[in-house]
């Protein structure tokens, strides 16, 4: 998993509230159980029309956030179901940061596992980011995981609250199979030890 310390990028504005994860990533594309390839259907049936032709008053269809890595977003985002197809979408796009006053529970401790920092701030912070994001590519927001701030492209800064857990496994890229990793040569000390007391097994 990709190490999460700094981020400076454009921001896309999306101030919709209850997001679910069927609008983040509709159900028809959850055949897949690979990470990739997804991006390119995130947000699918409010980016595309029936035809499969872009509709350009999507926000991340417009020219200045195609290359969003940062999305500014309204209240309950990533709520509905669990899929963990969500947060891969939004990771194959290129965003690596999302800023909403609240996450869905289930799809907010996704987004850790997969390289994404959620980040939760008061209505009146979102609404500050919201307003600074629409000012397109030329406003560069930056996320310091580090320092646990959000900052716009004005120098207006927020501090964020997250589990010291989380923010451990984010720095390092350490998603669940990284983190037992951390411990292999335990588990050789313990399965070498296991073989000679117990050769039977």
């Amino acid at each position: 998993m990709d190490k999460f310390t700094t981020l400076t990028g454009v921001a896309a504005p999306m101030p919709l509230i209850n997001v679910d994860t069927d609008m983040i990533i509709p159900k028809q594309f959850l055949k897949t159980i690979k990470r990739s390839g997804l991006g390119i259907n995130l947000f699918d049936e409010m980016r595309y029309d029936d035809d499969g032709n872009e509709i350009p008053d999507f926000v991340l269809n417009k020219p200045q956030y195609r290359d969003a890595e940062i999305l500014v977003a309204g209240d309950n985002f990533g709520c509905g179901s669990s899929r963990e197809h969500a947060p891969w979408a939004i990771k194959d796009f290129g965003i690596r940061c999302v800023i909403a006053p609240s996450f869905a529970d289930i799809f907010y401790n996704n987004c850790f596992k997969n390289g994404i920092l959620p980040i939760a701030l008061p209505q009146k912070a979102v609404d500050v980011l919201m307003k600074d994001a629409e000012k397109g590519a030329n406003a560069r927001m930056t996320v310091d995981l580090e320092a646990q701030t959000v900052t716009t492209s004005d120098g207006e800064s927020f501090a964020f609250e997250i589990d010291s857990f989380k923010k451990h496994c984010l720095i390092e890229g350490l998603d669940d199979i990284g983190l037992t990793m951390e411990k292999a040569s335990a588990i050789d000390a313990f399965e070498s030890k296991a073989a000679m007391e117990r050769p039977w097994v």
